[in-house]
């Protein structure tokens, strides 16, 4: 009976561990946030007019990117604060929490497309960075010395931090925007 009990238990792990994955990732919701995400992208690129005088590949207003010198030059360009998100985004809890509850809300996303250079600077752990971008990463979290995820640093449009976030902060979209909005 013991040897039955073994080879059951062999044959349902990859079933309870398939079944436990899928939960997981739809009670984080992360592949519908993630085609949202990319939907909303692709609709405010193509609803933008043509911009003669912008950075070249610069992003949309609004729109997160990965690339820091060349969101420093946006926001030098069209003097707008720039927001550094260091996340963890597949697997750090308050990571993907603010995402959802703060990030992704229409309120904020309204205030960053009008106020903000938004950059994404993740460390994920399911799946890998292209190289240039992780080493990017990697070198920004030294020299912005975070310690820890989520961290938030907002810079005045020349680079210069004016204040900074560790950890989820409670109070939805408002609070953030407050946060976001010191000092100007």
């Amino acid at each position: 009976m013991h040897l039955k009990t073994n080879r059951q238990r062999r044959t349902l792990r990859p079933v309870v561990a398939a079944v436990l994955g899928a939960l997981i990732a739809a009670l984080l919701g992360a592949g519908s946030i993630l085609a949202a995400d990319s939907a909303v992208a692709k609709s405010a690129e193509d609803a933008l007019p043509d911009q003669t005088n912008a950075v070249p590949g610069a992003k949309a207003p609004g729109i997160w990117q990965t690339d820091y010198k060349q969101a420093l030059a946006q926001a030098a360009q069209e003097n707008r604060r720039i927001l550094l998100d260091f996340t963890g985004s597949d697997w750090c809890p308050g990571c993907i929490r603010m995402e959802k509850e703060v990030l992704n809300q229409p309120d904020f996303k309204k205030f960053a497309a009008r106020n903000l250079i938004l950059v994404k600077l993740d460390f994920p752990r399911r799946k890998q960075l292209p190289p240039a971008e992780a080493e990017q990463n990697r070198k920004l979290q030294q020299k912005f010395d975070v310690e820890g995820f989520p961290t938030y640093v907002l810079l005045d449009p020349s680079g210069k931090e004016v204040r900074r976030q560790l950890g989820y902060l409670e109070g939805g979209p408002a609070e953030f925007i407050k946060w976001a909005r010191v000092g100007n």
